[in-house]
């Protein structure tokens, strides 16, 4: 379409025009290139990129406009009917300085060579060609030295926020509608127009706004488009549910070629790719997320579990270095309904490093230590560095390597009242764990403490690559009993998350290292082990808000030995009974819970006599075993006739009865402790200085 001349207020197309300007938001340096190129002071040909409903369009809309106010002839063709004989497009060849704007060139992306080797060699040195499509230009424009000067390349982006609430403004949008919005839609200019459409409509929406299934049909359909197969759908719904999409996890969520299918994703406009895997533009994650749950609700419950195994297997095997990113990928799909996914997939990468504690760092971090909290918090920081310097991180500036922030995870097993002086916030977490469920033998808690310069406190990339860090290092841990994490002056924000998605509680007595309070976020990992952890966190986002870690979950009994001992006593003389069974606290420990497919009930039952049969492996408790088989699993009405079956006195049955039992009870302590696969308690004690 040539532009034309003469007064045209009075038709339709003008107000069209009228209307489209009007809603025309930022691209202030887009313009700029372009006006730059139009008065003879840049490229001849501009490749503008990106992908569908990102305003190309619009875009060459107004470089037309710019164009014919400086009185330059323009031809504006679209990719879906240009021909190379086309008319429109011979235009620019005939006119010194004309202007010639190529819109939908993906359609005839297959013109590439041609317009690069033929027409546009043509055209005429002040003449200027732009030309704007879904994928980016072909890399032999690059290599080629003669089109150095001569090309400009840009991607076209996401608006700024600032134009983005402009854009909304234009539209009408109630103010109340905008900022949930804005969550959903971020800066991608079709996702804003058809939401601001909506939200006009039901001025009365506010927060609960969302976009209703026609406007996630049409995005699909403007973005996505016509896949080629089903599997190809699965694929970018994988990419979609992800933070980022490697090849190993899209072999482990979706069976099939997953080297073609990655190969296919990292081609696609809307995909882009970082150092740890590809990422969909933000608008096409939310829509193929709201597609799919609304669709296959089923179907999406099955990719996440998929994606969460795997995610969870790579945290527990991750090297140290690459934990806080496999934690990272493993918490976004635990990420809150209302909080939107990461537009770019990768919140903060590169801006910060961690790094381990050396020698030369202690300066550093007593510096640090001073400006963030003080001499007082300054000097719990050189203590435990000297104590224990492997429990320390470095986090510096990327670009600078300024140090910003440093974290402690510290490993205490006994109580030790030189560090209780030294450190209220660990005497805080002693007093905790001693007041409520004491540690049992090999068993440890953990305290996290931060010192991070105030710039760098709260919601802030630095702080997420740290919380990555601690939440690893919970889920890693071995025989850990409690966690404690404290945090410096949290938002109500972050205290809800620690409260209602991590699923931790806050102790209401604060500790004072200095003149702050510290907020000290405690979990007991044996009541609430990692697993069951994870999976209440997973149930968020699959079964919505009202199943998520807030809701009512049973808590595993954390008993002491003496209690577990006693517990296993009365079970044994329970045995027959399974209602009797099924009241037993065994029945809530970790014992029982990791056995599937049963009841508590039976599987304690089974468990009990599995601990009595295994006393045959070893000659010295065979006499131990025939003296609880008889009483417990035969039926023997009295212990007296039990006796008399086995053939022995008396008072040699009950020797042999009390070592089996305080036998089945370390047996079973041992699996308590270390796992239901650790094999049974064989110490030279149990085993060889129990009563013949």
């Amino acid at each position: 379409m040539s532009s034309g001349s003469g007064d045209t207020s009075g038709t339709l197309g003008w107000r069209l025009k009228a209307a489209r300007e009007t809603a025309f938001a930022g691209r202030e340096e887009e313009l700029a290139i372009f006006n730059a190129a139009l008065y003879g002071g840049g490229c001849s040909v501009l490749y503008v990129h990106g992908p569908g409903g990102i305003g190309k369009t619009a875009l060459l809309r107004r470089f037309a406009h710019e164009a014919a106010v400086v009185g330059r002839p323009v031809s504006m063709v679209d990719g879906r009917m240009l021909e190379p004989s086309s008319a429109e497009a011979e235009l620019v060849l005939r006119h010194a300085d004309g202007v010639l704007l190529v819109d939908n060139f993906e359609r005839i992306q297959g013109l590439e060579g041609w317009l690069r080797e033929r027409f546009l060699p043509r055209v005429p040195m002040r003449a200027l060609v732009v030309i704007a499509g879904r994928n980016p230009p072909d890399m032999r424009w690059r290599a080629d030295p003669g089109w150095a000067g001569a090309l400009e390349v840009l991607p076209l982006r996401d608006l700024r926020a600032g134009d983005a609430r402009t854009l909304l403004d234009s539209c009408g949008v109630p103010a109340e509608s905008r900022e949930p919005l804005l969550a959903f839609a971020g800066g991608h200019p079709l996702a804003l127009l058809l939401g601001a459409a909506v939200a006009v409509k039901d001025g009365g929406a506010g927060r609960r706004w969302m976009p209703d299934q026609d406007v996630v049909a049409t995005l699909l359909d403007q973005l996505v488009g016509e896949l080629p197969s089903a599997a190809h759908r699965q694929a970018l719904e994988i990419c979609a549910h992800a933070c980022t999409t490697t090849e190993d996890l899209l072999r482990a969520a979706l069976p099939g070629d997953a080297g073609t299918l990655f190969r296919w994703l990292r081609r696609l406009p809307f995909v882009e790719s970082s150092s740890r895997g590809l990422f969909p533009h933000g608008v096409v994650r939310g829509v193929l997320e709201a597609d799919l749950r609304w669709r296959d609700p089923e179907g999406y419950a099955v990719m996440h579990d998929r994606i969460h195994a795997h995610l969870a297997e790579r945290v527990r095997t991750a090297s140290d270095a690459d934990v806080p990113g496999a934690v990272a990928a493993l918490l976004h799909l635990h990420r809150d309904d209302g909080a939107p996914a990461d537009s770019r997939g990768r919140h903060g990468e590169g801006e910060f490093q961690e790094e381990v504690l050396g020698e030369q760092d202690i300066g550093t971090l007593l510096r640090v230590a001073t400006a963030a909290e003080g001499a007082a918090s300054a000097g719990c920081a050189a203590f435990w560095a000297e104590r224990q310097p492997e429990a320390f991180r470095l986090y510096r500036r990327a670009g600078t390597g300024e140090p910003v922030a440093f974290s402690a995870w510290l490993r205490l097993a006994e109580l030790d009242e030189e560090e209780l002086t030294a450190d209220p916030v660990v005497a805080m977490a002693w007093a905790h764990a001693r007041a409520t469920t004491p540690l049992r033998a090999g068993e440890h808690l953990a305290v996290s403490r931060v010192w991070a310069l105030p710039p760098y406190r709260g919601n802030s990339p630095v702080m997420d690559l740290i919380q990555s860090r601690v939440i690893g290092n919970c889920l890693r841990s071995e025989r850990m009993a409690w966690s404690y994490i404290e945090i410096r002056h949290p938002d109500r924000t972050t205290v809800e998350r620690f409260r209602r998605h991590y699923g931790m509680r806050d102790i209401s007595e604060q500790p004072r290292p200095g003149d702050d309070a510290y907020p000290l976020f405690v979990h007991d990992w044996r009541a609430v082990p990692a697993r069951a952890w994870l999976e209440r966190m997973s149930r968020l986002l699959v079964a919505g808000p009202a199943n998520g870690p807030g809701a009512a979950t049973a808590e595993l009994a954390v008993l002491s030995q003496a209690e577990f001992a006693e517990a296993v006593r009365k079970a044994l003389r329970q045995l027959p009974r399974l209602d009797a069974l099924a009241a037993s606290p065994l029945t809530r420990t970790r014992l029982i819970a990791g056995r599937a497919g049963q009841s508590p009930a039976t599987a304690l039952g089974d468990l009990l006599r599995q601990a009595i049969d295994d006393l045959r492996e070893d000659p010295r408790s065979v006499k131990f075993h025939r003296a609880l088989s008889a009483t417990f699993l035969r039926g023997t009405p009295t212990q007296e006739l039990a006796a008399e079956r086995l053939g022995i006195p008396f008072t040699t049955y009950r020797r042999h009865l009390a070592a089996g039992i305080e036998r089945v009870c370390a047996d079973l302590w041992h699996r308590e402790l270390y796992g239901t696969d650790a094999p049974a308690y064989r110490s030279t004690c149990a085993a060889g200085a129990l009563p013949p």
